[in-house]
């Protein structure tokens, strides 16, 4: 008999279980600002911003965001740039994006109230089943599970699940949220952000252990089963700082894909047999339209994403000849150095960016 099978709980189980996980989270809940408000749009921000960022690096960018854009209509106002600069530095650009995409659906479609029905959630830009699930269940008080990592984790181990995919937890979870759906989640997320962790699992502290499977069956630390990671492709980026007089030139790049809608210093991956130097002349050449010509090297930057890893080599241009075009971007703009932070940039440009201010 499977672990599904046997383990999900049957009503009664589920009734101890939720009990003792909401005494718990009564007791030791997380005191996080989007957790201080009813306001759908504040929790709807919090939710995009966790997808696959910590709490704690979210925190601040919250904060700054909800001063920025209060309320739907503020964002749906906004310019996109404004929302990127607003976004700088958390990452997976595209939910920045979607956000202010949806922003502007939800003003001019539904009065500026965020719906609250799955199907019109999932109908705006950017709201998967995981966004969707946790703002009817935190903002709407409807019954639906949110699974994410640590949601994933605990229902792994109380359950005794190898392989615990989306669709098995939802099935052996969903007798939980029968009642008080929000803080359900939320005392789920809690639990295994703090007590039911990847490695270290404390489990004399947790308030499920006597309901725990694989406790029992001594295999926490084996749950859920890991997946061996592929090695992350690595690739030389070489972009230049091209000089014209007292300004730099800067680009847009195209407004989707990786890193759409930032700016960046104009460059790209090189190719086989390729020097760095003149990576920079055809990427750019081939990006704006316009000659350059590198000089001393700036630094070497080390980066990684989600799937592969770069080294920015960054080198000091001086422009020769044509007139940009955007031929590869967006848009370019001529922009002082102390103009340099008005725009928003990707992570390792602006690493580039504060060596730059710093080595003056």
């Amino acid at each position: 008999m499977s672990p599904v099978k046997k383990g999900p709980a049957t009503t009664r189980a589920a009734e101890e279980i939720r009990r003792r996980l909401l005494a718990w989270y009564s007791a030791h809940k997380r005191d996080l600002p989007w957790r201080q408000t009813d306001d759908a749009y504040r929790k709807w921000v919090a939710e995009v911003m966790l997808v696959q960022t910590q709490v704690d690096i979210v925190i601040p960018y919250y904060k700054r965001f909800i001063e920025r854009f209060p309320d739907v209509r503020a964002l749906a106002a906004a310019d996109l740039d404004e929302v990127l600069k607003a976004w700088e530095g958390l990452g997976y650009y595209a939910r920045a994006r979607n956000l202010h995409r949806a922003a502007r659906i939800v003003a001019e479609e539904h009065g500026g109230r965020l719906p609250s029905d799955a199907e019109s959630l999932r109908a705006l830009p950017g709201i998967g089943q995981y966004v969707a699930a946790a703002l009817l269940a935190m903002a709407f008080g409807q019954r639906a599970l949110a699974v994410d990592g640590n949601v994933r984790r605990v229902s792994s181990r109380v359950y005794d699940i190898a392989d615990p995919t989306r669709a098995v937890v939802r099935k052996a979870g969903n007798p939980l949220v029968s009642e008080r759906p929000g803080d359900v989640n939320q005392a789920l997320m809690d639990l295994g952000a703090t007590i039911c962790t990847p490695r270290s699992p404390d489990c004399p502290s947790c308030p499920l252990e006597t309901r725990c499977l694989s406790r029992r069956r001594g295999t926490v630390t084996l749950r859920p089963k890991r997946r061996s990671r592929r090695k992350r492709p690595h690739y030389d980026i070489a972009v230049g700082v091209v000089w014209r007089d007292e300004e730099i030139l800067i680009a847009k790049r195209p407004p989707e894909g990786l890193l759409g809608g930032l700016w960046e210093f104009p460059g790209g991956k090189r190719e086989r047999g390729e020097s760095l130097e003149a990576t920079i002349v055809r990427e750019v050449n081939e990006e704006l339209g316009i000659e350059v010509e590198p000089g001393a090297k700036i630094a070497a930057i080390d980066h990684a994403y989600s799937h592969f890893e770069i080294t920015l080599h960054a080198y000091h241009c001086r422009y020769r000849s044509g007139t940009p075009r955007p031929l590869g971007s967006q848009e370019h703009a001529w922009v002082r150095p102390g103009e340099l932070d008005r725009y928003a940039f990707p992570a390792a440009n602006r690493k580039l960016l504060e060596y730059l201010t710093t080595n003056d």
